[in-house]
């Protein structure tokens, strides 16, 4: 019998929107735990005192953001007083935008393009806090972004000590953390140590049946009923499985339906999920590389194209080959792979010899990283 074809004007999804990654889940029970530590974290702050410092670790994909978002939701249907801002550090990754979003959070709207100095900047941040008696909760996500030149520390270091320069103000953080090898305390110098003071909460990876579970939920609400087959949804778990990250599965199921629609099928079948995931596997690198600077993203194309020719490469030489190119001294090449570093793109490690070298390697393939550079 010959299958019945999808007409131009039909779809696949019920709700489109619930394969976003901003999307908030009304059900999410597989962070309770992270939940009510968080919200004993921030709930100083409905007193009008100031909230407590937290750090949320843990790998890609387990529901950190989605769970501060959560909280902030909450936090904002039930009081004026608390004020919770989330900042993507992938893209605010200097201190004036940091603070840029805090304005525009407390104000309606972005500050002046031009202009205005840093100091004033934070002069009506302050006023408009004190103003109307709001404490403030930053959440700052993908901190590591910020590691660059110092900026982390800059950022914590005026959040922290606010009230020293303005009376009254009360600002408790966030700082979110998909890298595990990031070590705040090295991090930060001993002025924002002495104050900062954070409770940890690791997120652990998802289990197979939280996956299953949560997957099964995106399934129900984002499609229509016999679009994908059990047989079919086991194997998009495995593949979310295999990736370790729950995002690369909610972007495939997205994918496979959105092929097989052009395909003008009313079923996701096998080939569809297998080429979603030849994409979606990659979601960390894309994220990563839209959020390079220009000279970065030069520098990571000269360390991918000397991988592609499976040249060991060691910093010194890679610096000695770009350094006329790129126009860069030693420091800011060495803070550029530090960055790299700490995005997961490449790894840094010794090699013991006449000293200690220090070499790089590349996380992804190298022709996927130019591909995407391109």
């Amino acid at each position: 019998m010959e299958r019945q074809q999808l007409r131009w004007d039909e779809t696949l999804f019920r709700d489109p929107e619930v394969f976003e990654f901003d999307y908030v889940p009304e059900q999410f029970h597989q962070r309770d735990s992270q939940m009510r530590e968080l919200t004993l974290q921030i709930k100083p702050g409905l007193r009008g005192v100031r909230p407590l410092n937290t750090i949320c670790r843990g790998l890609p994909g387990t529901g950190k953001t989605t769970s501060v978002r959560k909280l902030f939701a909450q936090v904002e249907e039930s009081t004026r007083k608390l004020v919770p801002v989330h900042i993507n550090c992938q893209i605010d990754n200097t201190k004036y935008a940091v603070f840029s979003q805090i304005y525009r959070k407390l104000a309606g709207h972005l500050p002046p393009a031009t202009g205005t100095s840093f100091k004033q900047l934070f002069d009506a941040i302050a006023r408009l806090m004190l103003k109307e008696g709001a404490v403030l909760v930053v959440a700052l996500d993908d901190a590591n972004y910020l590691m660059y030149e110092n900026e982390l520390n800059k950022v914590l270091y005026t959040l922290l000590r606010s009230h020293e320069s303005y009376p009254g103000t009360r600002i408790g953080i966030i700082i979110i953390l998909s890298d595990m090898a990031v070590d705040l305390n090295r991090a930060v110098d001993p002025r924002v140590a002495s104050v900062f003071r954070p409770t940890e909460i690791y997120f652990p990876p998802y289990s197979e049946e939280e996956v299953e579970y949560i997957l099964k939920q995106r399934v129900m609400q984002g499609f229509y009923p016999g679009v994908l087959s059990e047989k079919m949804f086991e194997l998009a778990v495995e593949q979310t499985m295999k990736s370790g990250d729950l995002r690369v599965g909610i972007d495939l199921l997205k994918r496979a339906a959105l092929q097989a629609e052009m395909q003008g099928r009313r079923r996701i079948e096998r080939e569809d999920i297998c080429r979603a995931y030849e994409i979606s596997k990659n979601l960390h690198l894309d994220f990563t590389v839209r959020a390079l600077r220009s000279e970065e993203r030069a520098l990571l194309a000269k360390i991918a194209e000397r991988s592609l020719r499976d040249e060991e490469m060691n910093a010194g030489d890679v610096f000695t080959a770009v350094k006329d190119d790129l126009s860069i001294g030693y420091t800011k090449f060495y803070e550029m792979l530090k960055k790299f570093d700490a995005m997961r793109l490449v790894n840094l490690h010794y090699r013991d010899g006449r000293g200690r070298t220090r070499l790089i390697s590349l996380r992804y393939e190298p022709e996927q990283v130019l591909s995407r550079l391109k």
